[in-house]
């Protein structure tokens, strides 16, 4: 396996020589109208063409055909609103895109022209992905808002979401002599877009694996991610268990990996927690009780405690750090929740800010004005590594929102144009 693994770059794959499929006597005989606006039968041979050598999972026909349908429909949408693609623009794209194959514009159009793409393909896919990206600005980005609870809620998960270090795998690696690689693609594309489950990929894989694991259904031991190639890494833990890779070309093969399980550890840290809490001592527990019933947040406490006011103490610590009474009485009690511990003769009023993971918590939780409330000595003062900051979130969160919109908004379009076939 070390073989085929030791092959698979982390770039865009180029695929070669994709054969075309047998077309009909009229290559540019229209096959659908979007808007009185024609997609021609080699437009979608094309297309087919172009998904394939940027390794798209579904890269048949009718997945050929409503990309061009798309692709229409966010141009026109584009021009309804006035907005036009520059050359500069244009080129900018092409390079943006070529680069992530970690090549330019030209070196990319070239291998496309070699699989037998033209290049218009490539300028018009650019096109429409750069003018929908004007239309998406327009229409939908003054609606789309994170809010920070929002934030801490998905970097909390983030942080105790376990480390992926240890993988279980079933392999597929189909060979691609020499004339036969865009057979092989094929095959292993056909595979990887059918969504095999584990018991349908080993039989794939006893049918068409050319490998000693093939016997046994192409299953692998349990393997130490550091073990995969670095390339590899992101592309095995990109997956959920139950998924299976696109189809990666290597030197001779096209490999396919289907993840059967992960397992992993949860990062240092990830279950201490940070609290921003009050108390307050009262002359006894029935004072308590009743202010704690009366008291609506952290900042009404001042507001309700009246004279007491000045003694209200407010400060932020480790879990650790907290004496064990009152962190016992903190561990029942939600945000802007009060309880009561009696202290003698008395007794303490203590209310819940806030919780946060400590690998979560930020410098600006509200303090007091006091200068010195333990704020610097409970949150950790730089970056964990590993550990997004909250504006990475919140920009993760704003991507994934607008994207959602996006895909709306086109599901819109679909819906209000005249799509009609000849």
């Amino acid at each position: 396996m070390r073989h085929f693994l030791s092959g698979i770059a982390l770039a865009a794959v180029i695929a070669t020589g994709a054969g075309a499929p047998a077309l009909a006597q009229n290559l540019f005989a229209p096959v659908v109208y979007v808007n009185d606006s024609a997609v021609t039968r080699y437009e979608v041979d094309q297309r087919m063409r172009f998904m394939r050598v940027i390794g798209a999972p579904d890269a048949s026909a009718a997945a050929a055909e409503q990309a061009l349908i798309d692709d229409r429909l966010r141009v026109q949408a584009a021009r309804q609103i006035g907005v036009e693609i520059t050359p500069e623009g244009l080129q900018a794209g092409l390079e943006e895109f070529a680069g992530r194959a970690g090549l330019d514009a030209a070196g990319f159009i070239a291998q496309l022209e070699r699989a037998g793409v033209e290049d218009g393909v490539f300028r018009d896919f650019v096109e429409a992905g750069t003018v929908w990206r004007e239309v998406v600005r327009a229409r939908l980005l003054a609606r789309v808002t994170i809010t920070d609870a929002e934030v801490d809620q998905e970097l909390q998960r983030v942080i105790e979401t376990p480390i992926i270090d240890r993988v279980l795998l079933s392999e597929l690696i189909i060979p691609a002599p020499p004339g036969q690689e865009a057979q092989a693609l094929q095959l292993a594309e056909r595979i990887s877009a059918s969504r095999p489950t584990e018991a349908q990929f080993a039989e794939a894989a006893r049918q068409y694996s050319a490998v000693p694991s093939a016997e046994a259904g192409g299953r692998l031991e349990m393997l130490a991610l550091d073990n995969l190639p670095p390339s590899l890494r992101p592309i095995i833990t990109a997956l959920q268990p139950g998924q299976t890779t696109q189809a990666l070309p290597v030197e001779g093969a096209v490999v396919l990996f289907h993840l059967r399980d992960a397992q992993g550890t949860l990062r240092p840290g990830a279950r201490e927690q940070v609290l921003d809490y009050m108390t307050l001592r009262l002359a006894s527990a029935g004072d308590a009780a009743a202010l704690a019933a009366r008291v609506r947040n952290c900042d009404d406490l001042y507001v309700q405690a009246g004279d007491a006011a000045p003694q209200v103490q407010r400060q932020t610590a480790s879990q650790g750090a907290i004496p064990q009474g009152i962190a016992a009485r903190l561990a029942s009690l939600d945000a802007d929740e009060a309880g009561v511990i009696p202290a003698g003769a008395g007794a303490d009023l203590v209310m819940l800010c806030s919780r946060q993971t400590a690998l979560a918590a930020q410098p600006q939780v509200a303090t007091t004005a006091l200068p010195d409330d333990g704020v610097e000595a409970a949150i950790p003062q730089s970056a964990t590594p590993g550990i997004p900051t909250r504006d990475q979130v919140r920009d993760r969160l704003f991507n994934t929102r607008i994207n959602t919109a996006a895909e709306g908004l086109l599901a819109d379009l679909r819906a209000d144009a005249i799509i009609r076939r000849p």
